[in-house]
């Protein structure tokens, strides 16, 4: 795939990913061809400021966890109340990293 394309994927959906993981994800992109740039171009990501904001509102009820798609931790952490508060707690600093990885997966998909 053409760099400068590559370049403005990664500026503009950087923040969707660990930044460790940037670079295996732009030489990633360089090595596919341009016929899967649309499906690409298209993906929609889950941003992990917002789940972290729900998390802190709303973490209890394992909305955080549903939004990413963790269905399982999400109906965990609504019938114990977030892990009577723990895990709530715990999720405030580990959601956005779940959140990042969950995205990662998803390109991973989409590229191979």
């Amino acid at each position: 795939m053409d760099a400068q394309k590559v370049d403005m994927f990664i500026m503009s959906n950087g923040k969707f990913f660990e930044s460790h993981h940037i670079n295996a994800i732009r030489d990633r992109l360089l090595a596919i061809d341009d016929s899967k740039w649309a499906t690409l171009s298209t993906a929609q990501f889950k941003d992990p400021t917002t789940t972290l904001i729900v998390s802190i509102l709303a973490g209890s009820l394992g909305i955080d966890r549903f939004m990413i798609g963790d269905t399982g931790l999400g109906v965990g952490k609504l019938l114990t109340c977030g892990g009577f508060g723990i895990w709530t707690i715990v999720d405030w600093f580990l959601i956005q990293a779940a959140t990042r990885d969950k995205n990662k997966q998803k390109i991973q998909q989409l590229l191979y």
